[in-house]
């Protein structure tokens, strides 16, 4: 099967060919800091980071830009409210979301570049529409610069609507020299108390949509490949991004991808709803594999209401995983990935990126590979081990990999806490050899209420931690 993806535009699902041979050019919305992240933020940088490692996987040079969005209106009410400087709101979030998705796995973008960075190149973003004919500044003088919804016969193509149904653009608190209310801003006239920064047309800020326009095409040319971001992007944000390119003259994203919402409730998750699940608390509850395990299990494009009891349905459905690469390790001793990975589960990858059914194949290894250890059959136990490391490394969920094995101090720990417990465990089984089964039941016990699971296997007792 070719490489094929679900195209928001052609609304159906299309073959996937690169508009350069070898080389895949991606750009992803990334986030608007004014907040720090909840798992509905991260859910997205999960997906499109499991799109990247398959098409990296599948042979191409992938280049990444994820933008920050660092400068807006809810960036300088949240200011305002603390009575401290735009920018110090924007850093502390940054942060926060590098963290977020470091913590959760994801590979680093190629270039993450900030808006407040390419004021220049938005700047001759609008100046090459103006001269167009697509866009105009305020007659009253303000500095706001707006695009002309009218002069772009295919606005509304991306999210499938009729201008003629659409409403104002509530972008601006007033109207400020609109000629249509639908037009929407490209830049917002400076106001007291405010960033600003001179153009042509006046000292101001950049609206939201001009920002992902001129960064996108800076970095990965007139022309690329594939525009991510989450669903609830489509309409404004995505649609005036694609129709102020393409008026400039610019080929823009030739496929749109776009990833289903988290939703708690039936709700989109948003701190206006007091709903959040902030990336610290939630990796307090499971192990951080395990939650991007749970935002990365369903197809991208559906929509996944959040339960704290699907959360841990999921760590148990990675905890089985991991249990047979551990048990693995120990009989077999240390297995690499494979070359290849199963044609089964390319194929699911291949298919608009259907993780839920490459899950299906890694899950089914693991039941066989199980049946393989308790029958005594190694080499094909070592070989289930290898295939699944090589596509639990393609969803960036490999328990063995650097990125989830823990540091060597973590390591070094356990070898330390091994040595213990195994001076209880033989303690243990001398009790059961004298059949004085009330001491052997008391050891582990008392294992167990220090947090260690014992487990009697055909190959004799094995220990790990218990998990939440």
């Amino acid at each position: 099967m070719s490489l094929r993806f679900y195209d928001t535009r052609a609304r159906t699902v299309r073959d996937f060919t690169p508009l350069h041979e070898g080389r895949v050019s991606l750009y992803l919305c990334g986030a608007t800091v004014q907040a720090p992240p909840h798992i509905g933020h991260i859910r997205s940088g999960v997906n499109f980071d499991i799109l990247r490692r398959w098409l990296t996987y599948k042979g191409f040079r992938v280049t990444l830009c994820r933008n920050v969005t660092d400068i807006d209106d809810k960036i300088i009410n949240v200011a305002r409210a603390e009575g401290v400087p735009w920018w110090e709101v924007s850093e502390r979030n940054q942060r926060a979301f590098t963290w977020a998705y470091d913590t959760l796995g994801c590979l680093p973008p190629t270039v993450e570049p900030r808006a407040t960075g390419h004021v220049p190149e938005m700047v001759e973003l609008m100046a090459r529409l103006i001269d167009r004919g697509h866009a105009y500044a305020a007659a009253d003088g303000s500095g706001d610069v707006y695009f002309d919804v009218r002069s772009f016969p295919e606005y509304g193509e991306l999210s499938n609507q009729r201008l003629d149904q659409m409403r104002g653009a509530a972008d601006t608190d007033d109207e400020r020299g609109k000629r249509d209310p639908r037009d929407f801003a490209l830049w917002k006239g400076a106001r007291p108390g405010e960033p600003s920064w001179p153009t042509p047309w006046g000292a101001g800020r950049p609206g939201w949509h001009l920002e992902c326009s001129a960064m996108a095409t800076k970095y990965l040319g007139a022309t690329f490949d594939i525009h991510g971001g989450g669903l609830d992007l489509v309409f404004p944000h995505h649609e005036n991004e694609t129709a102020q390119s393409r008026a400039a003259g610019d080929g823009f994203a030739r496929y749109w991808l776009h990833n289903g919402l988290l939703t708690m409730g039936g709700e989109k998750m948003s701190k206006s709803l007091g709903n959040s699940l902030l990336i610290p608390e939630m990796v307090r509850k499971v192990r951080p594999v395990e939650l991007r395990y749970y935002l990365g299990q369903a197809h991208y494009r559906s929509v996944i209401d959040y339960s704290d009891d699907a959360l841990l349905e999921a760590a148990a459905a990675y905890q089985r995983i991991e249990g047979f690469l551990v048990r693995a390790g120990e009989v077999v001793g240390e297995v690499a990935p494979a070359a290849e990975v199963p044609a089964e589960f390319a194929a699911a990858l291949d298919d608009d990126l259907g993780v839920s059914s490459a899950l299906a194949v890694v899950h089914g290894h693991v039941r066989e590979g199980n049946s393989a250890l308790a029958e005594g059959r190694k080499e094909r136990a070592a070989d289930l081990a290898g295939q699944l490391r090589a596509m639990l490394s393609v969803l960036g969920l490999d328990p063995l990999s650097e990125q989830w094995a823990g540091t060597d101090d973590a390591a070094g720990l356990r070898d330390v806490v091994d040595a213990l417990v195994s001076v209880a465990l033989e303690q243990r089984q001398a009790a059961r050899a004298r059949k004085d089964y009330a001491a052997a039941d008391l050891i582990r016990d008392r294992l167990g209420a220090a947090g260690i699971v014992v487990e009697d296997t055909p190959h004799g007792p094995r220990w790990e931690l218990r998990r939440s």
